[in-house]
């Protein structure tokens, strides 16, 4: 019996992430309209609204449903909004953003999920993202400022170019911390170098490159 897609992904939001205190009605709508069989590999399609993170290749996963529908309502995005998203992955949470923000700028170090993301949002009819291939902790220097930053890998520290990437009044997701605890924050730029954070929940994420925490060695 072939999967019903749409009720699956009705199911997602109502039994999944609007208990995880997900109530924007934006976010919802937003969650319900994007396809997100169509951002997963074909063999993860019958998994796709499933409470876990799936693999992506390069050891990297795509986030939990439940996290990506806190991540959409703590940035509270506006449609003049510009975000860059750190780390493309599939392009799923890309499509989300950009359904709720004016233009979305997204970066992955790996050419192969830039590609694959670039025909999946041609695919679904999306056209105010501009993709990129970089690094973002080492080799990535953006033309300008966003209002808003999402960070879709860990860190063990925010580096400190990123949040220079905010406009005042911008926002920034980022999880951080020591792996298996780490824990999500929303930083807010106040202006003048000021920053407003707030702790949003615990989770675990791969880390980005070159942010993890400098191993150390125990005699």
């Amino acid at each position: 019996m072939a999967m019903n897609f749409e009720q699956a992904r009705q199911n997602m939001v109502e039994n999944q992430v609007r208990p995880w205190e997900v109530l924007d009605y934006d976010v919802l709508e937003t969650l319900k309209a994007v396809r997100r069989e169509d951002f997963v590999a074909p063999a993860h399609r019958n998994v796709a609204f499933a409470d876990l993170t799936l693999p992506l290749g390069h050891g990297e996963v795509m986030m939990k449903p439940v996290i990506e529908g806190r991540v959409l309502q703590a940035i509270a995005l506006n449609k003049t909004d510009t975000v860059l998203e750190i780390g493309t992955g599939s392009g799923y949470l890309t499509a989300c953003l950009a359904r709720l923000a004016g233009k979305v700028t997204s970066i992955d170090m790996h050419a192969d999920f830039v590609d694959a993301a670039r025909q999946r949002l041609a695919a679904a009819g999306v056209t105010n993202v501009a993709l990129d291939t970089a690094e973002a902790v080492n080799g990535y220097a953006p033309a300008g400022v966003f209002d808003v930053v999402v960070v879709t890998g860990a860190v063990h520290a925010v580096p400190e170019k990123f949040v220079r990437w905010l406009k005042p009044g911008g926002r920034m997701f980022v999880v951080r911390g020591d792996s298996p605890a780490q824990t999500a924050v929303l930083l807010t730029h106040e202006g003048e170098g000021r920053f407003r954070e707030e702790s949003l929940f615990e989770t675990d994420l791969p880390y980005l490159a070159h942010a993890a925490p400098v191993k150390r060695f125990v005699l």
